[in-house]
């Protein structure tokens, strides 16, 4: 247990992520080769961008699991590292918070010329209140972007985070020569290969031989790390533990500069898995039998198998394939005959793991993101909580001879919670309202709709903007305001559907007594 590392990479569309998850899989020495995000003719795309969307458009739409082992220097010990990549875009921030729920630290990538971005300070005011500690990452230095100081400023400004780096640039943005280690004083000079394909080269060198090498650009970059010791801005590992700095490293995830640096960081600073507080607020700790909470559910990975895949995060104990476990939300037993680990969209048998690990259940249809597993002593996590929607459509299929693979499709988003599923008995099953944080979720329920069940689907949009949890105490009476509309979700959760803020203003006022809940906001 103490050799996992378990974390996800967070960040603002763009900023690189993709890109330094493929780095860090070159650098594990489980890929030859690093793909290119964009979809130029004749290049890969990443492993873990594999859907086809993800590919045409360079950006991910879906959070995926990477599990591979890797070696310190001079060291025998084998680390395993489960690293989840998430989606940067705010339209699939709810796939993105329940990846957050299953890791023990977070990479929060900054691009170094854009600096922090909205939906960065999203994701990391959801870490802060998860109390998941963050390594900061300057991403793109090879291209201009600000100066390393005014980087740090932002950071301690905006969200009082203090960043305190570990490696600090050598050379400017845009002309990215190596980096000063600041705990040893020594010069990481690194070398460009043919189109960051493969792992740069290193050379470390002493501060002498680095002055003599680099000349003005050292002397600079010692100047500056002195000046952030004399501020206190040196590595405090309770510190970081605590949520209160962030070590940083400068980096380019392109030319695969710094990558190595970051690997090293989160085997020797991120911390281990560490026990789990249950719904009846007891500690299930690592060393207690086997449980584990699901944190997503993934179909479509595989267009020859059209099978189901549980994502498992182990909280507790170890798991063995094959074993019976307890689903603690309906009681019953399920069997793990079929588990495997995660690359991608690549998959191999796993026989055992332990708490950090991230191992996929084949065909659990049973299971939904939130639902707790253990064995022995019942234990039962908290719910991941679904997010408020804020864009409502109709779904109907163009052809009504695919009407059974129609619904089947709709049931099947549903349960991996790509949309959520609407319905009353007006409307009633035809033609369900799909209610989504953002509109690209619509573009994907399309594409997988059509490729995975060969179902051409159309939208309606409905004119509602909020959406607040009622009971049935007050369904009638809403049904009878104008701009309101109300359905059951498929979890069995009323929701009104309301057109704007300001008839929902009117009708808390004139009708006080009934239940209007707010939901959980994607930038809560």
């Amino acid at each position: 247990m103490a050799r996992r590392r378990t974390f996800a990479i967070i960040s603002h569309p763009d900023a690189g992520k993709s890109t330094m998850t493929e780095a860090l899989a070159l650098h594990a020495r489980m890929i030859s080769e690093a793909g290119a995000i964009h979809g130029k003719a004749g290049r890969r795309s990443t492993v873990s961008d594999w859907m086809e969307m993800e590919k045409a458009r360079g950006i991910s739409v879906s959070s995926t699991a990477l599990q591979f082992n890797y070696r310190l220097e001079g060291d025998d010990v084998v680390n395993v590292i489960n690293l989840v990549d998430t989606p940067g875009h705010a339209d699939f921030s709810e796939d993105t918070y329940r990846v957050l729920t299953a890791v023990d630290a977070a990479v929060m990538l900054i691009d170094a010329a854009k600096g922090l971005e909205p939906q960065t300070l999203k994701l990391f005011q959801v870490c802060r209140h998860r109390g998941i500690p963050i390594i900061t990452i300057i991403n793109k230095w090879d291209r201009p972007g600000q100066t390393p100081l005014e980087l740090i400023d932002e950071i301690t400004e905006r969200i009082g985070l203090t960043p305190t780096p570990l490696y600090f640039p050598v050379g400017i943005a845009g002309d990215f020569r190596g980096l000063l280690d600041r705990r040893t004083g020594e010069y990481i000079r690194f070398t460009r290969t043919a189109g960051g394909a493969t792992i740069a080269p290193e050379e470390r060198l002493s501060p002498d031989a680095a002055l003599a090498k680099e000349g003005d650009e050292w002397t600079t970059a010692v100047e500056e790390s002195e000046l952030l010791t004399a501020m206190g801005q040196d590595h405090d590992q309770e510190m970081f533990l605590a949520g209160q700095t962030s070590p940083m490293i400068f980096a380019s995830a392109m030319l695969n500069f710094g990558v190595r640096q970051l690997l090293s960081t989160l085997v020797e600073l991120a911390p281990p898995p560490e026990g789990r507080t249950s719904i009846d607020d007891t500690v299930r700790e690592v060393t207690d039998p086997f449980s584990a909470v699901v944190f997503k559910v993934q179909a479509g990975m595989d267009s020859s198998h059209r099978d189901r895949l549980a994502y498992m995060r182990i909280v507790s104990g170890e798991f063995e394939r094959g074993m019976v476990v307890t689903h603690a939300q309906t009681g019953k037993p399920f069997a793990t005959k079929y588990a495997q680990a995660v690359f991608g969209r690549d998959r191999s048998t796993v026989d055992t793991a332990y708490p950090g690990d991230v191992v996929g259940l084949v065909n659990a249809m049973a299971l939904a993101p939130g639902d707790t597993l253990f064995t022995d002593v019942k234990v039962q996590y908290p719910p991941i909580p679904s997010f408020a929607p804020e864009h409502f459509s109709i779904c109907r299929a163009d052809s009504a001879g695919k009407y059974k693979q129609f619904r089947k499709a709709i049931d099947q988003l549903d349960s991996e919670g790509v949309v959520q599923v609407l319905r009353n008995e007006i409307r009633g099953d035809a033609a369900p309202v799909l209610a989504a944080v953002g509109p690209m979720q619509f573009e994907v329920v399309t594409a997988r709709m059509k490729t995975e069940f060969g179902v051409d689907a159309r939208f309606e949009p409905l004119p509602y903007t909020l959406a607040r949890r009622t009971d049935e105490t007050s369904v009638d009476e809403l049904n009878r305001q104008r701009g309101v509309e109300v359905f059951t979700r498929s979890d069995g959760a009323l929701l009104a559907l309301v057109s704007d803020k300001w008839r929902l203003q009117y009708i808390e006022k004139e009708h006080a007594d009934l239940t209007l809940e707010p939901l959980v906001a994607a930038a809560d």
